[in-house]
């Protein structure tokens, strides 16, 4: 893989020369692979051989990649395929926890594909029960739709998903905590995606260090005083991370936290980076913000209804059936399947090892496939 002289100066004016080689070299060898249990579905990793990650209780690393299409698990919700890297905001997010109250409201604002939004998801629920609301939201319609069906297989009813524009939030300051995990130039994307290579340059860094301006100061009204921001990139620079990090604390009125030192992440002068070479995932940086002003957690609006979040239905549409593998996934391939004799007929939920899948309607001699279109597995399953 080849990158620019432009990238391989500014790698090295960000992190230093040294660490710079080490990540140019790290980023010749192939991504690793990691998933993050969903813990109110399965606590145990079904995958033989896998490591426990350091700063997430869920997380493992892999020693190969399955095919996760081909896993009913994967399809219910029962984790979630993220990099290790990845999970770092979500240990950042833990660290604040405990300043939230009950009741407490939190906005992921760039959100696709979910994977960030379920990390916090289950945190909250953690710790709080039912007593939270999360929004989680992306404004591109092309990518919204993949964060609803995640949201979905993932199964929390306090989570609510919403497409809008971070101008469109308005003025009310109704979150107690923002993640805002903002578009970037992707040169933590550089291992997976080749494109990113061929589309990084300096033009692209510096706009988007400045779409992250236009972001931040649109959503910042929403943010309770005192309230926490957190600020996370899949990028290396310093444009796109400590720099805008400075600038939102000198312009809409903040206080940087300091960042911990935390071994294997790097501290920078205002966050948190983890860099290939001393990680075996991506890149991805995290810092936070405390907002001018005192904080009180008071309810003062329901997310759910101001925003007219999208929810997932909380009840079942009928009795859990469960079948084997091979079954499982003649299902989520949208095939008709037939139930065991003594499954009871009318409206079911098809299930794999106690896990939903989704709807049926069992006929007797057959069932009918309710499973969404949408949804279902396009590679053969045989």
């Amino acid at each position: 893989m080849d990158f620019s002289e432009d990238f391989k100066r500014l790698l090295a004016e960000s992190v230093g020369e040294e660490l710079s080689l080490k990540a140019l070299e790290a980023l010749q060898a192939p991504p690793s692979v990691s998933v993050r249990l969903n813990p109110s579905k399965l606590l145990d990793c079904p995958f033989e051989g896998a490591e426990k990650v350091g700063w997430s209780p869920y997380g493992y690393l892999l020693k190969e990649r399955p095919v996760f299409t081909l896993d009913p698990l994967f399809h219910a919700g029962c984790y979630y395929v993220q990099d290790t890297s990845a999970m770092f905001v979500g240990h950042v997010f833990r660290k604040f926890l405990k300043e939230l109250w009950p009741g407490a409201a939190v906005l992921d604002l760039c959100a696709a594909p979910g994977g960030k939004t379920t990390d916090l998801a289950a945190s909250l629920r953690e710790r709080f029960g039912d007593s939270y609301t999360l929004i989680s939201n992306e404004v591109m319609r092309t990518r919204y739709g993949a964060l609803k069906a995640n949201v979905e297989s993932w199964g929390d009813i306090r989570v609510g998903t919403v497409s809008r524009d971070p101008s469109a939030f308005g003025n009310a300051p109704v979150f107690d905590l923002i993640l805002a995990d903002v578009p970037c130039s992707g040169e933590g994307m550089f291992r997976k995606d080749e494109k990113a290579v061929e589309d990084w340059s300096l033009g692209t860094v510096e706009f988007c260090a400045a779409r992250s301006h236009r972001i931040l100061a649109d959503i910042w009204p929403v943010l309770k005083p005192g309230g926490i921001l957190l600020f996370s990139t899949c990028t290396f620079n310093h444009l796109e991370n400590d720099d805008t990090v400075q600038w939102a604390a000198e312009t809409l009125g903040a206080d940087v936290i300091p960042p911990q030192d935390e071994a294997p992440a790097l501290r920078t002068r205002l966050g948190q980076l983890l860099l290939p070479g001393l990680v075996p995932g991506e890149g991805q940086y995290v810092a936070a913000l405390r907002k001018s002003g005192v904080y009180e957690g008071v309810r003062t609006a329901d997310p759910f209804a101001l925003y007219r979040a999208e929810r997932i239905e909380p009840s079942s549409p009928g009795p859990l059936v469960n079948v084997g593998r091979g079954t499982a996934l003649s299902y989520l391939h949208g095939d008709a399947i037939q139930l065991p004799p003594d499954a009871p007929l009318g409206a079911v939920v098809i299930g794999f090892e106690g896990h939903p899948l989704g709807p049926g309607k069992n006929l007797g001699k057959r069932c009918n496939n309710l499973y969404p279109k949408a949804k279902r597995i396009r590679m053969d399953v045989r």
